[in-house]
């Protein structure tokens, strides 16, 4: 599995559309800049900017990588070659999804250090009112960046059911959205303001899309990050388990799927 991850990050590393998205980090360097248009919290919107740039990073970066990662090589019938040695389908799928979790990793490392400095920069310019916390900047970038391995791990169920990065791609980005607004959704069909507008059924199809998608409300740490604010311990402890249990939960599918696809 190990050759299987490292093989993972080269390809990545050569892939066009990877150095393409890249240079998007390059607009971390205007955020000093563009936080000045801030008259009263430079500091704040510079840790705005920064950890809304990184999470658009990420967001291309797991979705395209994700969904094509299999795709190509059954494409370009590089699977069949590999599938040939002794090497496992399992390990196999695995490889790909600890490759591309890795490099999501070294990313977020990269970018969150770009930030530091960016934030550094425009609260010397401008001292804010509070102490910035990096802790919880910090923080807010490993969430973000466990949000984006649970959604490379959602690309990767679906491709080993499609024959095209059209359902693998378009799923995920569907996926995703769906993920971010069950959580306001549940609790607004469970309000007492929708208790006469929903229908029982409406209300039971609610709850089911809740349990079954992932919840990404919780991975939000930004507002945390942005006052302040320490968030609630054993929250983000659930969070963190949540991430686990329901990655595993997903590359399990994956793994039984992608075993009993048929390889023509």
């Amino acid at each position: 599995m190990g050759a299987i991850v490292c093989i993972t990050l080269k390809g990545i590393l050569r892939d066009r559309v990877f150095q393409g998205i890249m240079v998007l980090a390059v607009l971390l360097l205007l955020v000093p800049a563009a936080s000045t248009l801030s008259m009263r919290q430079v500091t704040e919107l510079s840790m705005t900017l920064s950890l809304s740039l990184i999470s658009f990073i990420l967001l291309l970066l797991s979705v395209f990588l994700g969904s094509t990662s299999i795709w190509k090589d059954l494409e370009r019938r590089y699977s069949y070659s590999v599938l040939s040695l002794p090497i496992s389908r399992t390990s196999y799928l695995l490889g790909r999804f600890f490759g591309v979790a890795l490099f999501l990793v070294l990313i977020s490392v990269i970018l969150g250090g770009l930030s530091c400095v960016a934030i550094s920069m425009a609260s010397g310019l401008y001292p804010p009112d509070r102490p910035v916390i990096w802790s919880l900047f910090l923080l807010a970038v490993a969430y973000t960046t466990m949000k984006y391995i649970l959604v490379v791990a959602i690309a990767l169920l679906l491709s080993t059911v499609s024959t095209s990065f059209f359902l693998p791609i378009f799923g995920t980005i569907c996926a995703f959205i769906a993920a971010g607004i069950t959580q306001q959704v549940y609790e607004y069909v469970h309000s007492a303001a929708a208790a006469t507008k929903v229908t029982p059924f409406l209300k039971s199809a609610v709850s089911a899309a809740y349990y079954v998608l992932p919840n990404l409300a919780g991975f939000d740490l930004k507002v945390n990050a942005i006052y302040g604010i320490a968030p609630n311990t054993a929250g983000a402890a659930l969070t963190a388990a949540y991430f686990c249990a329901y990655t595993a939960i997903l590359l399990a599918c994956a793994t039984l799927l992608f075993n009993r696809r048929e390889m023509k």
